[in-house]
Order: C-alpha cells, then structure tokens, then sequence
C-alpha cells in the first residue's frame, strides 16, 4: 500500500506542512484545500515545491455539498467542480475528494446521487481524472459508507470510485462486513484516523479527537483486516483533526504519523501472514521482562545527598564503574546507577536537567532486533564512546531527550556488571525490604502525550489501560497507563493542560518532560516503613481526614486503619485486590519516590491521587523560601 498523509493533519504554512512530511519519508500528499488557498503562490508553484521534496499530491480535497443539490445550485456546484478540476490541473493531481452533502437544501435519493456522480465522472474523465466519494458520519442523506458504495456502484463510472474513511465508519459502529464485497479497484482512497471512545456529536468528535492508529480506542486493526480482504493495495492516506496536533511540532508530527502507519501495517502483516507491498522488514514488538536499571545524572555537589537517599530507602553499593565517576546501587533485583561522571551524555543531561533521571534500561529477549525496529519505526538510534572493553548497549532516544536502553541475555548484555563495573563488598546498609521496580511515572507537556503513547505501544510489547482523569490542587492531570500482560513493566504518562499542576510544575523545574517519580515494589509495606523511618527517610504526610473517611467506607477494622495512619500509608481494594502506597517527600526539582505492595491488584490507587497531589502541593507552598 502507498502510504500519504492530508496537509490538514499538521501546523504550520504549506510550506512548512510539505517540508514536515517530506523529512517524515511519506511519497504522497493530500492537499487539504485551506492550505493551498492561503499559500502565497500559485498552484504550479506548489507543485514545484511537492516534487521537489519528492513527494506526489494523490488528492486535493474536500469538494463540498455536491450531489443531490436541486436547480440552480446543481449548476453552480458543476461549475464549481470545474474550476477544482483546473487547481488540480496545475497541481499534478488527478484525484478529486468529494465527502457526502451535509446542505439543508440538499435532495436525498440514491437514484438522483448516482445520476449526479456519472455526470461528475464523465466530465472528469474528458480531463484525465478521477472523482472519489466518501460518507460523513454526520452526513445529510448519506452518513454510512454502504450507501456511499451504492451511490459508487450504480454510477457506473471508471473515474467514479469510493473513499473509506476509517472514523466515519467506527465512530457510528458501522458493520465492517460489506466492505470484503467491495472491488478494490473500485476503492480509490482509503483515509485512516483512529480516536478515543467519547459521547458527543459526530462532526466535533471528528474535527477535535481524531488521532492516529493506535493512539485511540477504535478498531482499526479490525477495519484494516476488512479491508485486506478486498486485495485492495492503493492509497493508504491519514487524515487527522486534532488540536494537539495544531498545537504541537508539524515535524513530529508527521513522524508519528508515518509511524503509526508503518506500526498498523506491521501488525496487519502479522494477523493475516501476508506480506505488504511498500513496508520494510521490521522485528516484532519487543517483549519485555523488566527494569534492568535506572540511571540518575548527578553532579559532584549533589551526589553525597542524593546517594544518602538511597541508603536510606535500603539501597546498598554494590559496584563502581571501570572508567567513569559511575556507581551502582542495589537492593531486590532493583538497580539504580548514578552517574555524577564530567564527561559523555549524562554529565549534559545534568547540566539542563539537574538531578534527574537521564536513562531507562529494558530486559528485552533480543536488544539488537528492539533498535532495528525502532529505527524502522523512524525512533533516533543513540551511541556514544565506549572505553575499551566495555559494553555497547543498545539505544533510542526517550522523552525528553533522556535514553532508552534495550539489555538482553542472548547478547551477552546482561553481563554489563561484570564487565564495566569493579563489585564492590556490599556495605552495611538497611535494607528496607524493596524487591522489583513496580512502574515507572513520567510526566509530559499535554500535546506530547500521544506521541509517547504510539512510540511505547509501537515498539514494546504493552498494552495501554484506559486513561484516567486526576484531579490535581493546581487543574486536571490526564493519566495513560502502559503494561506488560504479566506486569514485569508498568509505564504511565501524566499531562496537563494547566500549569499550576504538580506535573507541569515539574516539567518547568526539570526544564523539560521526564520521569517525575518511580514506585518499587515490597511485599511487606508495614515492615517497609518501618525500616525507612529508622533510616531517617522523611514520608508525606497524608491528612487525619483520609483515615477518618478510610474506616468509615471500608470494612478495615480500627486497629488495621491505624497501622495505616500511623505510617502515613494510602489503600485502596479493587474486589478482592488490595492496594497500599506511600510516598517520600518531594526532593528538589520535583522527583520523588514511592512505595507500594500490590495484594492480587492491578490498578495503581488512582482514587488516592487527589490525596497525594494535595498533600505534595501544600508541603511544596510551605518549602517555599519567604518572597517566592
């Protein structure tokens, strides 16, 4: 399949739109017809510069309000459709979109629309091009793309052909049955947006939520089998309203545009097992087993304190790096590095970021396939100096610019203690009893969350739970939560759209979005906090009231609510699940850590949040020096 995207999808002028989605490696364009009206040049102009750029405009659209329209506006709209066709002349584009009537003056009737698209047909093809229809969820007459195809079917015509328009279609729950039916050849363009499950309105669910395959809730996966049974192998097109997108970079965009298609198409491959003309030979998913470490970028004035934090939460040192300032830490099959060395990646991590973490390592099955995929996948593969002997592991480019490394035993790169790391007699530290990295929490800008959604979902085996809203002090904190199926990974990205919430408050002292808190796991909280107090770590402090109110909606005896209390402890029970939670104070730049023991529960104690944020938010105006 030929693989495009619609102008309509990105920010920015024409111009920049062409530059944007050129840089993304897409060959076809769709010109959204706003974009060209309001480029400063002429047709031919824009062509120029399309071909340039090496792409090909398939199709200039919408054509609007067309069939079915009584006299005199029949006429109009024939002499309309002319003039389009003189654009697309100058253009070098042969495809007209036509999208169905949504005119109150407009005539219904199958028969009459028919009749009116052999008309279009006949005299498109006098000039060597095509017409394609398409049913609008919210369409006059016409609103289902059964119709569509019957309008298509009875017109008769070779320059008369279907658009498919995978919104249209899922948002109404349309069957996808008699699509299989359709000719291909009869298909002329197929258009893809994915978007989340909201009740509203068709034509505002459409022109603000739509977003690309895989970042939504609706079945693409479903509607692209329907359409592979056709043998269809034509135009693949995305066309996308959505304001984050307007908001945020044209160039990255098209990026994860063109990777959701090379991601969708991927899949398809898979579910069917038949190769798909145009998509490059891509790894499958990477399947995850767990945190092999994570690596804090320090300086040389911080790293005392901050290393006096993880002897505190039980972490004891267990190596030092062959040839770098490096040092490993250790408790459970937890591995925190810090790296407070003055050279290389970190050290310019840490000069931006400050204190914060600037690396995430997987335990995949095959490292080397995990970056294949990434790259084919358009992520930015990372390398960096070596010392001899040491180990080059695997990595893409993360959030905020941190890195994403990919560890594994068939390699060999699971020896990467052995190798660039001196072990260390384990010190005398309190071990609070922590085993695994439970997940891991990063907080994003709003408009970049979807991005992050399709780069994990696309190259990791996980799967995405349903987002949660949380109800911060400072605005509302959307939460999209990522999982392996045994839960040996858990990621979840927090955004915000207001900047008083405690996850953009972040992202301003981090300079950037990153990860904001990390939760690991014990499977004995009482125990736990007991040994983090002897240590001298300071909890957040969670209000009497939450424990009153606890006692009250739960079935906790007394006693079993003043455990809790006492060691400032949330809970939560889903059925037969239980969970429990406790936070340290926020550390400067925003970074914290949590607690939890997970009793059969999947969930991550989302109706303790406002709790938490509120505590975190109230210590944060206290700590305040006097004039800020």
């Amino acid at each position: 399949m030929r693989t495009a995207i619609a102008t309509v999808c990105l920010s920015g002028t024409l111009t920049e739109k062409i530059e944007a989605i050129a840089a993304a490696q897409f060959k076809g364009v769709e010109i959204f017809e706003n974009d060209l009206l309001s480029f400063n040049g002429t047709p031919a102009d824009a062509r120029r510069m399309i071909e340039d750029l090496g792409l090909k405009t398939i199709t200039f659209q919408p054509f609007r309000d067309f069939e079915g329209m009584p006299e005199p506006q029949r006429s109009k709209v024939f002499a309309r459709a002319e003039r389009k066709f003189d654009v697309m002349e100058e253009l070098g584009c042969d495809l007209l979109m036509i999208c169905s009537n949504v005119s109150p003056d407009s005539l219904g009737g199958i028969e009459r629309a028919a009749a009116d698209f052999y008309e279009l047909g006949e005299r498109a093809a006098k000039r060597g091009m095509r017409v394609a229809f398409e049913a609008l969820s919210w369409g006059r007459h016409i609103h289902d793309y059964r119709d569509s195809w019957e309008v298509v079917r009875r017109a008769n015509h070779p320059s008369v052909g279907l658009v498919l328009d995978s919104f249209h279609i899922l948002a109404r729950g349309t069957d996808l049955s008699a699509i299989r039916s359709i000719p291909p050849e009869k298909i002329f363009l197929v258009q893809m947006a994915d978007a989340p499950r909201l009740d509203m309105d068709y034509l505002s669910w459409s022109r603000h939520y739509r977003c690309f395959p895989g970042q939504g809730d609706l079945p693409v996966d479903d509607f692209m089998l329907a359409l592979h049974a056709t043998g269809f192998d034509g135009l693949l097109s995305l066309e996308i309203f959505n304001d984050r997108f307007r908001a945020g970079s044209a160039r990255s965009v098209a990026i994860d545009g063109h990777r959701s298609l090379i991601g969708m198409l991927d899949e398809l491959r898979r579910r069917t097992g038949s190769p798909i003309a145009d998509l490059p030979d891509i790894p499958s998913k990477a399947v995850c087993s767990g945190v092999e470490f994570i690596e804090f970028a320090v300086d040389e004035r911080n790293a005392v304190g901050f290393e006096k934090t993880l002897r505190g939460l039980g972490f004891r040192k267990a190596g030092n790096h062959r040839s770098k300032a490096v040092t490993r830490w250790q408790q459970g099959d937890i591995n925190i590095v810090v790296n407070a060395d003055k050279e290389g990646f970190a050290h310019s991590f840490n000069i931006t970021h400050g204190t914060s973490v600037c690396a995430l390592a997987l335990r995949t099955t095959d490292a080397s396939a995990t970056v294949n995929r990434a790259v084919t996948l358009l992520d930015q593969p990372f390398q960096q100096p070596v010392g001899p002997g040491e180990m080059n592991i695997p990595a893409v480019r993360g959030l905020g610019g941190s890195l994403l490394y990919f560890v594994d035993r068939m390699n060999g790169l699971d020896r990467l203690w052995d190798i660039d790391f001196e072990a260390l007699e384990l010190d005398q530290g309190q071990e609070a009893g922590l085993t695994v990295v439970d997940h891991i929490s990063q907080s994003m800008h709003y408009e970049e969350m979807l991005t992050w959604l399709l780069f994990y979902t696309s190259l990791l085996d996980v799967q995405k739970t349903p987002v949660q809203t949380v109800i911060d002090p400072g605005g509302v904190v959307q939460s999209q939560a990522m999982e392996t199926k045994d839960g040996s990974l858990r990621l979840i990205l927090n955004a915000s759209q207001s900047q008083r919430t405690l996850s953009s408050r972040f992202l301003n002292e981090l300079f950037g979005s990153g990860v904001q808190h990390i939760a690991l796991a014990t499977s004995d909280i009482f125990a736990t906090v007991a040994r983090l107090k002897e240590n001298g770590v300071e909890l957040l402090p969670i209000p009497e009231n939450y424990y009153d109110d606890l006692e009250v909606r739960t079935d906790l005896s007394a006693d079993d609510v003043e455990r809790l209390r006492s060691g400032n402890i949330l809970y939560d029970r889903e059925g037969a699940g239980e969970f429990f939670q406790v936070y340290t104070r926020t550390m400067e730049g925003g970074f914290f850590f949590e607690i939890v023991e997970r009793r059969e529960y999947k969930g991550y104690g989302a109706v303790n949040a406002p709790i938490r944020l509120a505590s975190q938010t109230r210590l944060a105006s206290v700590d305040v020096p006097p004039g800020l």
